[in-house]
């Protein structure tokens, strides 16, 4: 009789068959789990992100301005030369800042200086030349002035002793008629007539002698006034001399103002951005030497979209990422928005003969005033704004 025992029944007996793992406890069959795998998971976090990032940028879209085609901008000031010459000194090089007043570049000033000492002495001639008038001027003065007096009173007593004169003339001339009325009563005798006529003949020569005396006093006193009108002549010359000293005051003040032009200074605080000439060098009125900005007054000039600046409003937040330094937050303020597009301002412009067209988005600068800058900004680097128009 054959006792062996089937396999199906020794392997519920024994165990589970080889090569079947046996079933866990707690665990659902294998048809019966979610289909939840790292796979799984790794896309459902990348979509999250994406989906927060996204959102994200349509709220900072809707929310902020960005643009990309910007730069820093500054005034930057051409020094020129206002007269000719050789340099003989520039104190400054590039990158060399400077304070207002400062030395930039000596021009040789030698010739203006000897044109200056030649009008100098011009002047101090001229200045000499009118001392000595005025001093002749007041030497006249006083002799005319001891002449009219002299004179005067010469005639003075000329008109003083003819009215005296003349007082005697007049009792003379009565003491006459009384003797001729006398000699015709014959109560005087013809000597008293002829004495008293005698009289009165003497006194009217002595008349006539006393006035040619005063006629000649009045006339030496007309000649001293009439030195005195010499006075004009000498305060005409002295005139004309001051003239001529204010003249070459002004041409010495012209000459000055050369002297000050050789010698350029800084108009403002900046530091040199570039330099077109060296020591030595003739340089010609009008030829720019160097260049050079105030680092403190910069500013970014944005290119802004027409289709966005509606959005922009004067003094609305600006953060400025500078290429230079990308750990660095600077901050601006929106200062000014154009009233022209950059295409109005092109050198060459955009005619369109052909009638074809086709319309591209213009560009308006916008100005953007620097409100915090941690670290000095130069002319010319590029920058991305984001304008904050909530």
């Amino acid at each position: 009789m054959d006792q062996s025992v089937p396999p199906s029944q020794t392997q519920q007996v024994g165990g589970p068959a080889i090569g079947v793992k046996p079933p866990r406890n707690g665990w659902l069959p294998a048809r019966s789990r979610l289909p939840i795998g790292p796979k799984f998971l790794a896309v459902a976090v990348v979509v999250l992100l994406a989906l927060g990032y996204g959102g994200r940028e349509v709220y900072l879209r809707w929310t902020h301005v960005y643009e990309y085609d910007a730069r820093v901008s500054a005034d930057i000031v051409t020094v020129s030369s206002r007269a000719d010459g050789w340099i003989v000194e520039m104190p400054t090089l590039e990158g060399t800042k400077v304070k207002v007043g400062d030395v930039v570049v000596k021009i040789d000033d030698r010739t203006s200086k000897l044109r200056v000492d030649a009008i100098r002495a011009q002047i101090e001639g001229v200045r000499a030349e009118r001392t000595r008038l005025r001093a002749e001027r007041r030497l006249y003065l006083t002799q005319t002035d001891a002449m009219a007096r002299t004179r005067t009173s010469a005639l003075q007593a000329r008109e003083r002793a003819m009215a005296a004169l003349k007082t005697d003339l007049d009792l003379a001339k009565l003491e006459l008629e009384r003797n001729k009325s006398l000699f015709q009563r014959q109560v005087s005798n013809e000597r008293a007539l002829q004495q008293a006529q005698a009289a009165v003949s003497k006194l009217e020569q002595q008349m006539q002698q006393m006035q040619a005396e005063q006629d000649q006093a009045q006339g030496s006193l007309d000649e001293a006034k009439a030195e005195a009108e010499k006075l004009n002549v000498i305060d005409a010359s002295i005139a004309a001399l001051d003239h001529q000293v204010a003249n070459l005051a002004a041409q010495m003040k012209q000459i000055n103002v050369e002297v000050e032009d050789r010698t350029i200074r800084s108009p403002i605080p900046a530091v040199i951005d570039r330099t077109f000439v060296l020591p030595g060098e003739y340089v010609a009125a009008g030829q720019r030497i160097l260049l050079l900005h105030n680092p403190a007054e910069v500013w970014v000039e944005a290119n802004i979209k027409e289709t966005e600046v509606g959005r922009l409003k004067l003094g609305q937040k600006v953060l400025v990422s500078v290429d230079a330094y990308p750990n660095d937050r600077f901050i601006g303020k929106v200062a000014r928005i154009g009233s022209a597009t950059t295409a109005r301002f092109a050198l060459l412009p955009t005619p369109n003969p052909s009638g074809n067209f086709t319309k591209i988005t213009q560009r308006v600068p916008v100005k953007i005033d620097m409100v915090e800058m941690p670290k000095p900004l130069n002319p010319g680097m590029m920058v991305e704004v984001e304008i904050d128009v909530r």
